[in-house]
């Protein structure tokens, strides 16, 4: 499996509405952060009444010495997190943590996120399939925009390790009583074999930001449009 473990990504860094937004890989600099970041998934779980991930105070510390972590700021103040981690004798990469700052969503700063902690999943580890699991219809958004696709949880890695840590989720009864075959996630898949055209698609979202926003209103007028061809079709008929 070829990997280049020693792989960064350049800092991100710009102006909007007068804010600076800066993204950029966690390091030493950025230890005192644990907990702020631990407090904000807490809370975020809290509110939304759904399943995320607890995480201990030495792990999220553990990913940033790795050097495995993507961390956000706006104006110096501490915005985003989010880290990734290999799995099945890293054959697969997962984009994990995802959390914003409550005072700073709904500006895209996810998606940012997203992107850069994908960034340098692809160049340190170019071979392996990228997934996660995920509730939020705003992070299949991003990740649909990547190039992950829906699938199955047979499609992800069977690594004991990664499920073990759903046990700390609220849903974990449902993945269980399933026998770790669906729950309340959806599982997402990137495979960069469907993607040796655009090996590099960050490239492109620098250069396309507008047209694939476009592409995303034309995907949403289509889908809202599904109703009428739905009750048309006939029943039991598969997707």
């Amino acid at each position: 499996m070829k990997e280049n473990e020693s792989a960064t990504v350049e800092p991100e860094v710009r102006i909007e509405n007068g804010e600076k937004i800066e993204i950029m890989m966690a390091n030493e600099n950025h230890y005192g952060y644990v907990d702020t970041i631990l407090d904000t998934v807490k809370k975020a779980a809290k509110a939304r009444g759904t399943g995320i991930a607890s995480r201990t105070h030495d792990y999220i510390l553990e990913k940033m010495k790795e050097k495995k972590g993507i961390i956000a700021f706006v104006d110096g103040v501490f915005a985003g997190f989010c880290y990734i981690e290999t799995w099945s004798g890293k054959k697969f990469v997962a984009n994990s943590g995802l959390i914003v700052a409550p005072e700073f969503r709904g500006r895209g700063l996810a998606k940012h996120i997203k992107r850069k902690a994908f960034e340098l999943s692809r160049k340190r580890y170019p071979e392996a399939k990228l997934f996660g699991i995920t509730t939020g219809l705003a992070v299949m958004k991003i990740n649909s925009e990547i190039g992950y696709r829906p699938v199955t949880f047979s499609e992800l890695t069977d690594d004991p390790e990664y499920w073990k840590e759903c046990e700390h989720c609220v849903n974990f009864d449902v993945l269980s009583r399933n026998n770790y075959t669906r729950c309340l996630c959806t599982g997402m898949l990137y495979d960069p074999s469907e993607h040796k055209d655009n090996p590099e698609p960050w490239k492109k979202w620098e250069k396309g930001e507008k047209s694939e926003k476009g592409h995303w209103m034309k995907t949403f007028k289509k889908i809202i449009s599904l109703p009428f061809a739905v009750k048309t079709h006939k029943r039991g008929t598969k997707n």
